[in-house]
């Protein structure tokens, strides 16, 4: 009884300082390429289950840009179509409390898993207004990238129990540190594309996949954002500027990205990356 009087209390809060999010299904837009469709169909049934309608209605405005562009083929507009699905449920916490509950439903044994996060990625998961002064602590006491491991386990009624509170943060999640930079990742992935289209459409496939490159969470997570940060910063933007005479842009993002590993130096890629640079020609 007591344990069902704190889930009931808990969700009140939840509803009052934030609310259920109560807006209507997002529909496909018009003109979605046959091959986009189940994809996109997937993507935003799976987006209600990871947020809500709005922000399923989100991935919806983000497709839309790219309807009836001149020189996008149908493949490549199925591939942003997933892999924009994939970034924009990204794993924090609170995604694997929600995977592990839906995955305990059909599992022949109680699921019982032990994830590694790093402190400010916890934290980061948290209203900003609240995060943010922990994480300038941790910061001054250098605990940024403190290990934690977290249980994810189905194997208990408490564990269950568990698992929905923290399922039920997702109400924070928009709020959250993390939300913003996350946001600010799939617009500039997205604008690179455009661009691309624009100045060198035969880079756009390449560019469509880097997106690969970032998934997971803790340490791998944070590796796959520089190293491709690294790229676009280092070859992709500035042909797009014109200050790098970069003739096959495509060829060269996948050069780079053949030259990553699991450094957080970047040693390899930055010599890749210095090497394509210098065997091009000075546009001046």
């Amino acid at each position: 009884m007591a344990d069902r009087g704190i889930l009931s209390s808990l969700r009140y809060l939840f509803a009052d300082v934030i609310g259920d999010d109560d807006a209507p299904t997002p529909i496909l837009p018009e003109g979605l390429p046959e091959v986009v469709v189940p994809v996109a169909s997937d993507a935003i049934a799976m987006l209600i289950a990871y947020q809500g309608p709005s922000y399923a209605q989100l991935y919806v405005d983000r497709l839309k840009r790219f309807v009836g562009r001149r020189g996008f083929d149908d493949p490549d507009f199925a591939e942003v179509a997933r892999l924009m699905a994939a970034r924009m449920s990204y794993e924090d916490p609170i995604r694997i409390a929600q995977l592990t509950l839906a995955a305990s439903e059909t599992a022949p044994v109680p699921i019982n898993e032990v994830k590694k996060f790093r402190i400010d990625e916890l934290v980061g998961a948290l209203p900003a207004i609240v995060a943010e002064p922990v994480l300038d602590t941790l910061e001054w006491l250098g605990w940024l990238r403190l290990p934690v491991s977290i249980r994810f386990s189905a194997a208990s009624r408490w564990g269950i129990r568990r698992l929905k509170i923290e399922a039920g943060l997702k109400r924070w999640r928009m709020f959250s540190v993390r939300y913003p930079k996350e946001k600010a990742w799939v617009e500039r992935w997205l604008h690179m594309i455009s661009r691309g289209l624009d100045k060198q459409p035969s880079a756009v496939p390449a560019i469509v996949q880097s997106a690969a490159m970032i998934g997971g969470y803790g340490d791998p997570y944070r590796q796959g954002v520089a190293d491709w940060n690294a790229i676009i910063d280092g070859l992709v933007k500035p042909t797009f500027d014109g200050v790098l005479a970069l003739g096959n842009l495509g060829d060269a993002v996948t050069e780079a990205r053949a030259a990553v590993l699991p450094d957080p130096r970047q040693a390899a890629l930055k010599r890749k990356i210095a090497e394509i640079r210098a065997g091009v020609p000075n546009p001046a």
